[in-house]
């Protein structure tokens, strides 16, 4: 119940500014669509290894959630920098408390996000079907990933750092090693290799996995994800944990 209260707070300061509305739900839309005008003007033979709709719905939709690591660390730094922690600090709200409220409004906000950009996919051409409903709670790990990321950096940097970390670098770094820009098959090599080893790779698959029907290959992807996100999110707890402890906020 503590942890759900202060998720409603969250989720008020997050709905507050329509900035936040914009890049997280209208953003993908803008991708989706510039992504699949392009695929119209490539060439035939091009046009099935690209930009295909099952690749460009799965792409971006576990892209998306980037978004929430910015959202959530810019939250966490916030109130670092206000005493409003501090004020928190004196109520019977554990760290786990703390992590679970800045989290849930996260997961909320991705399983509309991952919808409104699958309806739109529909609309583009992608086949409805059951199992995009799959496809959005591929998602939902997926988002949990990203929130620890934000979370992390929330507890250990302040909002500036944190808007250039999990925004501008976190963006690209994701965009480009999940082959969401380009098809790694494409480049190959050590980028590859690079690519394949870390989640946000995984997590593209994972959900082309579940749009496509493929049910094995789901948790192949999914375990490489869940790995880093136990240990991001044990991170942040600990870290938490240790500056409500010594009010080091």
């Amino acid at each position: 119940m503590r942890s759900i209260l202060f998720a409603k707070r969250n989720t008020k300061e997050i709905l507050r500014d329509p900035i936040n509305l914009f890049f997280g739900l209208g953003f993908p839309l803008i991708l989706l669509a510039l992504l699949s005008f392009i695929n119209k003007r490539l060439p035939h033979d091009a046009n099935n290894s690209m930009f295909e709709i099952t690749r460009l719905a799965s792409g971006i939709s576990a892209f998306a959630p980037v978004f929430m690591s910015l959202f959530s660390g810019m939250l966490l730094s916030k109130d670092r920098s206000s005493s409003f922690l501090m004020r928190l600090f004196a109520s019977p709200m554990t760290a786990v408390d703390f992590i679970l409220g800045y989290s849930l409004p996260m997961l909320v906000f991705t399983v509309a996000q991952a919808a409104i950009t699958f309806l739109a996919a529909c609309i583009i051409g992608l086949e409805f079907s059951a199992n995009i409903l799959l496809a959005i709670a591929v998602n939902i790990p997926v988002a949990v990933l990203f929130v620890g990321i934000g979370l992390l950096c929330g507890c250990l940097l302040n909002e500036k750092a944190v808007g250039g970390i999990c925004g501008a670098l976190l963006t690209n770094v994701s965009g480009w090693l999940s082959g969401t820009w380009i098809p790694l098959d494409l480049i190959g090599g050590t980028f590859k290799k690079i690519a394949e080893a870390l989640p946000f790779y995984r997590a593209v698959q994972a959900t082309y996995a579940a749009l496509t029907g493929d049910f094995s290959a789901i948790l192949n992807h999914l375990a490489v994800v869940f790995g880093y996100m136990i240990v991001l999110y044990a991170l942040a707890v600990i870290i938490f944990n240790h500056k409500m402890s010594s009010d080091n906020v």
